[in-house]
């Protein structure tokens, strides 16, 4: 049997790949005979980088950023063999960069980002993904616009302040300067965010408050992007205030669209192409996925729900080994899983399974697979 493992991570506890050698010990206990191959997974947030270029026999780089804050940090991006730089946000304007009494989303900026996209595009990269999950931020992008060359000028024709609270004082945009290479560069937005730029639903809102901003700094915040987005409308003529994904990363998504002329992709499916997945699928018998918890969010385009739908076109099996499963997830049968396994093999403490996790996937992986036998399924 020739069993690929392409899961998530279980957060907090398993990397992506320490699942899949996990899945693979327990495979070859019930069939020692098994080939398996482990493919690291991300969905285009936190991981993707490691995901991607461990896959792909990439290389990682270093470069020295803006953080959220202003401050200089260290940050990595990937290349892949065909040139591709994979850069996540979060390494640069990422939260786990703030710490949580200094959260402020008026104040962090994506400069960090936009300086991470030109390390890229000054190591010879001309496309680019960007996983946008994680932010910090709610300044639209103007961070990452003003470091790739454009000017955010206030009615004196001074350059904005960093934040996005500065965005109320917008009065004009000069894009004259903005970096030449983009127009030659594709740029492929990773993100699985819908949200539009403003409004109840936008960014500011809905994801506000969990960079800290209370009630009255998300209203001030939507009022600076809907004055960001109608100079955006007035001077470079786009308007992308209601964009399906323009509010990712508190607006990052509608700022990559407008500067750096991207494609918003969901992060699932522009991984999955990255990796070449249906070709992996074509040459195993059966896919092991799988995630920390799946309920029934996981429907809506969270990974495992992208290889079990890819799997079910090709006429393979989908396994899901999760970390728990609850009410909902049985919606994923009818997307392409074949069965889902939960991993704790009696009740007990989430921080005990948590750190136990490695043993526990792999003995579920065992009784899995130890039923693939008795039920037939090829090469078993």
């Amino acid at each position: 049997m020739r069993v690929l493992v392409a899961s998530d991570s279980f957060k907090g506890s398993l990397t992506s790949r320490e699942v899949g050698l996990a899945v693979a010990e327990g495979v070859r206990r019930a069939l020692p005979a098994a080939e398996t191959r482990v493919v690291p997974m991300a969905d285009g947030g936190e991981g993707t980088v490691d995901a991607l270029v461990e896959a792909m026999g990439g290389m990682r780089r270093a470069a020295r950023v803006t953080g959220p804050l202003g401050a200089q940090a260290d940050a990595v991006y990937g290349v892949l063999p065909d040139g591709t730089a994979v850069i996540e946000m979060a390494a640069a304007s990422g939260l786990p960069l703030v710490p949580p009494r200094l959260r402020d989303p008026r104040r962090t900026t994506t400069r960090g980002t936009g300086e991470l996209m030109l390390a890229a595009l000054d190591g010879g990269a001309r496309r680019l993904l960007i996983g946008i999950g994680g932010s910090a931020t709610n300044d639209g992008g103007a961070g990452m616009a003003q470091a790739l060359g454009a000017r955010l000028l206030d009615e004196t024709g001074a350059e904005l302040p960093p934040g996005g609270g500065a965005l109320r004082r917008l009065a004009r945009i000069d894009i004259s300067g903005l970096d030449a290479r983009l127009r030659k560069t594709e740029v492929v937005v990773i993100s699985d965010v819908t949200n539009p730029l403003c409004g109840p639903l936008g960014a500011s809102f809905v994801y506000g408050p969990q960079k800290g901003a209370s009630p009255t700094d998300a209203a001030e915040l939507d009022a600076c992007l809907a004055h960001y987005a109608e100079i955006i409308r007035a001077d470079l003529g786009r308007d992308i205030a209601a964009t399906p994904g323009a509010g990712a990363a508190g607006g990052l998504g509608a700022g990559l669209l407008v500067f750096a002329g991207a494609e918003l992709r969901r992060g699932t499916e522009a991984v999955l192409d990255a990796l070449d997945f249906d070709k992996m699928l074509a040459d195993c018998d059966v896919v092991v996925t799988g995630e920390g918890r799946m309920d029934a969010q996981s429907a809506f385009g969270k990974l495992p729900l992208g290889v079990a739908a890819r799997a079910k076109a090709l006429g393979k099996p989908a396994v899901a080994i999760v970390g728990a499963v609850t009410a909902g997830a049985d919606a994923l049968y009818a997307g392409g899983l074949s069965a889902v396994v939960p991993i704790c093999d009696r009740p007990m403490p989430l921080d005990e399974a948590m750190a136990d996790a490695a043993r526990l996937v792999s003995d579920a992986a065992e009784r899995a697979f130890r039923l693939a036998c008795i039920f037939g399924l090829p090469g078993a």
